[in-house]
């Protein structure tokens, strides 16, 4: 059966998904090789983002390239990085026609790399499964284009929308199915983002706990405006062997910085809000500086309730569980003032999954 363009960028797509959470600061790409109809070469962006998709599928057509199309979800690269450009790679092993899907938002490229493959004779077509990939590679676009990582927020509550008992026992308020896919969720992201709070309430590890997967962990981020981690928490008895940064402000003690630092943990000190806290703007343009694109918050009501204010929050996930806990139990979100509807954060539902006996909700912000 032959395939439409549609049908094999599909595929491409598929391979791009990969590795999603794990090729920051690059987009993550899949590209295909397709020749008579067949597939000759398949490749997508490998972990730390090298090598880049095109040059792994070209590397596996080898002389089937001639003559050949390649799908790409993302504009081939037109500039000299820590690798030659992918563009010159497409023209040097005689692609005949490239099928792109969107435009890389990268102001080394931003449509060059298509220039420049017409300009080598190649027929160039654009914008196929275009918003498609954009939702692949939404953290991506987010840091380019607003300097910020792409925001998810995931919280697991019961029906009356709440997190914990009124003593603060939480777990587990989820069933098991919930919580997989929690931990599938925290390796498709490039870092996970807590405050001090949860590391000592739960004393967590924040870490990717499927099998098979557990090489996918997050980088991991605390807000802690005074250096109240404990010495003895899982956070900083795992800092060796998983990367952990934590922010903190003036007011922290240089004999903690130092501490901390000796069991791995990367310290680094940024401006408080009025309140004397970590502020989470400048934590987030400091990590998109970085390079990361994509970030999970799990966190209690009080850091929820900030995101939630400061308008920073690109995605929710609900997990929620067949149970209520009373009006006494601990609220997923703090009361922050609001006294008009029309100025209510608003988020719009996108998908509803069940998983065994609990839900997952996804919102999106409304723009």
């Amino acid at each position: 059966m032959v395939l439409d363009d549609a049908a094999w960028m599909e595929i491409a797509l598929r391979l791009a998904e990969r590795n999603i959470g794990n090729v920051c600061p690059n987009p993550s790409v899949g590209c295909l090789i397709v020749k008579d109809d067949r597939i000759v070469g398949r490749g997508w962006t490998q972990e730390g983002g090298r090598p880049h998709a095109e040059v792994m599928a070209l590397e596996q057509a080898g002389e089937k390239s001639v003559g050949a199309t390649a799908y790409t979800t993302l504009e081939p690269c037109s500039h000299f990085g820590k690798t030659p450009p992918c563009s010159d790679a497409l023209i040097s092993a005689r692609i005949k026609r490239v099928v792109g899907a969107m435009k890389d938002p990268d102001p080394r490229v931003d449509g060059m790399g298509f220039v420049k493959l017409r300009e080598a004779g190649i027929e160039v077509v654009e914008g196929v499964l275009e918003r498609e990939a954009e939702e692949l590679n939404r953290g991506f676009i987010t840091r380019l284009t607003k300097k910020l990582p792409f925001v998810t927020l995931k919280m697991a509550m019961s029906i009356d929308s709440r997190i914990a008992t009124k003593n603060y026992h939480s777990q587990w308020i989820t069933g098991e199915e919930a919580r997989h896919s929690s931990h599938f969720l925290r390796s498709k992201n490039d870092a996970i983002l807590t405050g001090v709070g949860t590391v000592l309430a739960d004393n967590p590890s924040l870490n990717t706990r499927i099998s098979g997967l557990e090489n996918r962990s997050p980088l991991r981020i605390i807000l802690d405006s005074n250096l109240r981690i404990s010495i003895e928490s899982q956070i900083v008895s795992t800092a060796a062997k998983h990367k952990t940064i934590v922010f903190t402000t003036v007011a922290a003690e240089e004999t903690k910085k130092k501490q901390l630092e000796g069991f791995g943990l990367h310290i680094i000190t940024i401006n408080g809000d009025e309140f004397g806290r970590v502020s989470l703007i400048e934590a987030l343009r400091s990590i998109a500086k970085k390079g990361i694109n994509s970030i999970l918050v799990e966190c209690g009501g009080t850091l929820c309730t900030e995101f939630i204010k400061l308008n920073l929050i690109d995605e929710f996930l609900v997990y929620r569980a067949p149970i209520v806990l009373g009006g006494d139990g601990i609220a997923a979100v703090e009361g922050f003032g609001l006294s008009d509807l029309s100025t209510a954060p608003n988020f719009m539902q996108t998908k509803i999954t069940r998983l065994g006996a609990d839900t997952l909700e996804i919102y999106k912000r409304q723009i």
